[in-house]
């Protein structure tokens, strides 16, 4: 009588099917080289964003240098941050600003990255004891 029950009602055997699996393979190859580049570009500026905060926060080291031990008043200068900080340079302007005994001290660093030069400058006003 069993027998004669899997005769009229055969059991289906679990799994998928070979158009499913081609479907899914389909699928993952038109995925992945659209995640692939999200997850690189996400990687790139990553990479461009940690050197803008290490610029930053050299451009701040420099600036508070110069402020601290008045060298600003040496007029405009420029230089590296030796073997430290290979990758970075630094100059500084100093220029007028509206009231006299103050000067405007602009600190900008500049890097190379990805074949073009990046910069980024902080500014602070000092007070001219010279006049």
């Amino acid at each position: 009588m069993l027998a004669a029950f899997n005769r009229k009602h055969p059991v289906q055997e679990s799994g998928f099917t070979f158009i499913e699996m081609l479907a899914t393979m389909v699928l993952i190859a038109l995925i992945m080289p659209v995640a692939m580049h999200g997850i690189a570009l996400c990687t790139t500026l990553a990479g461009q964003s940690e050197r803008q905060i290490e610029a930053a926060g050299l451009a701040k080291m420099m600036l508070t240098e110069l402020v601290v031990t008045q060298d600003w008043q040496n007029g405009d200068q420029q230089g590296d941050f030796g073997t430290d900080w290979p990758d970075y340079e630094w100059s500084a302007t100093v220029s007028d600003w509206t009231d006299s005994t103050v000067e405007q001290l602009d600190v900008t660093v500049y890097w190379v990255a990805q074949g073009a030069e990046k910069e980024i400058t902080l500014s602070t006003l000092v007070y001219d004891t010279g006049n």
